[in-house]
């Protein structure tokens, strides 16, 4: 996981945070969330991708987390 603040707000991302979350094996992506310039906010699940609604730093962890946790065979309780 790396995120961190841009020292000013833009247009792109509005919530000011850049950030790049990924989990993956043998050099395979299977869950990450990003926000590259063009894009914005979205997640990477296998090789599908798909927006993402940002609500908050903690919100985007928990999210992750529990896409994480699936593929390790939990739940998304």
């Amino acid at each position: 996981m790396a995120v961190w603040r841009l020292p000013r707000s833009t247009a792109e991302p509005p919530h000011g945070l850049k950030y790049r979350l990924y989990c993956g094996r043998a050099g395979r992506c299977l869950v990450r969330y990003d926000n590259e310039r063009g894009k914005g906010d979205h997640r990477h699940l296998g090789d599908q991708e798909e927006p993402y609604v940002f609500r908050s730093l903690v919100g985007l962890i928990e999210d992750f987390r529990a896409d994480v946790r699936c593929l390790a065979g939990g739940d998304y309780a």
